[in-house]
């Protein structure tokens, strides 16, 4: 049980209920995380913002969730991971690749690098090395794409925030963490 109140469709305000309609035209659903940050709609308008803008970016769809995988494992969320296996299955990764993402790399070997950089900003709260630039530059992530990155790691730094503070209900085909 939550911890946080769900706003549902019989509790939401009018201007919760336009941002539910906005998410279920655009996902089909509205996950339970996204029903706890409606309880305030500015911080789910924030969220929603920075969402829109990540996927804007360079990073393809599969680094993006082998990212999220990775530290939904690494903060001990089960709900994102939970949501993040069916979205990474979703987005073409397959089991193996999900276990590699869970255990901080990739079996790709850019992807692995990318893996490696997110789990050590979220580990060291940002204070990463040189060494760890370098190494993504020569795997060819220009700054932009280490910016993202870097953006990343804050969303789904958020994301696990919510889900552990709030122990929302897992509404994705649940997953165990290691």
């Amino acid at each position: 049980m939550s911890r946080i109140s769900l706003v549902t469709a019989d509790t939401a305000t009018a201007e919760q209920q336009a941002l539910f309609d906005a998410i279920h035209a655009q996902l089909g659903i509205v996950p339970n995380f996204l029903k706890i940050f409606a309880n305030s709609p500015a911080a789910l308008r924030a969220f929603l913002g920075l969402h829109g803008i990540a996927k804007e970016g360079s990073l393809d769809v599969q680094t993006r969730e082998r990212i999220a995988l990775a530290l939904a494992q690494q903060n001990s969320c089960e709900y994102c991971l939970s949501a993040h296996t069916a979205i990474g299955k979703g987005a073409g990764l397959n089991g193996d690749e999900i276990a590699a993402n869970r255990a901080g790399t990739s079996q790709d070997a850019k992807a692995a690098i990318a893996v490696k950089l997110a789990r050590s900003l979220a580990e060291h709260k940002g204070e990463i090395t040189t060494a760890e630039l370098i190494e993504a530059r020569n795997a060819g992530f220009s700054d932009a794409d280490i910016v993202e990155i870097i953006t990343h790691v804050g969303m789904n730094l958020l994301t696990n925030i919510l889900g552990k503070a709030s122990r929302v209900e897992i509404d994705f085909p649940k997953v165990a963490l290691a």
